[in-house]
């Protein structure tokens, strides 16, 4: 039988599987404590230019509501009214911006077929915006 004394040489493996377990912990502490750690933020003024461009421009609003009517820059229009307002518009402003806001109750094929309309006149800038209780 063989002991341990008979082993005659020097350990030459190092064992790692203690290095292994200490950095897992040190990483599920790291871990846990990131969210906790407040980052701080430093408010700057930019200083604004003396002529600015206007580069930004004001998006115009469609709104339809649960009765399905649509309003267009104030006054009721109907489908193919909204249209040719919406090609006259994109003549004149390539880069125009629509916000559709639509009731919450209104079914989204409804929805769908405005965003049609719109898309159909050519605009590609488009945002929808959900109003509740209209």
């Amino acid at each position: 039988m063989k002991s341990l004394s008979d082993h005659s040489g020097p350990i030459t493996d190092i064992n790692v599987t203690p290095l292994v377990d200490i950095i897992l912990v040190v990483l599920i502490i790291f871990m846990a404590t990131a969210p906790l750690i407040h980052r701080r933020e430093i408010r700057v003024d930019v200083p604004k230019a003396k002529h600015q461009s206007q580069v930004e421009q004001k998006a115009l609003t469609i709104s339809f509501d649960k009765a399905r009517t649509l309003r267009f820059r104030g006054s009721i229009v109907g489908r193919q009214d909204l249209t040719r307002a919406l090609s006259t518009l994109l003549t004149n402003t390539p880069e125009a911006r629509v916000i559709l806001s639509a009731d919450e109750v209104l079914p989204y094929g409804d929805i769908v077929g405005v965003l049609d309309l719109i898309r159909g006149a050519g605009l590609k800038r488009i945002s929808l915006e959900v109003r509740s209780g209209s």
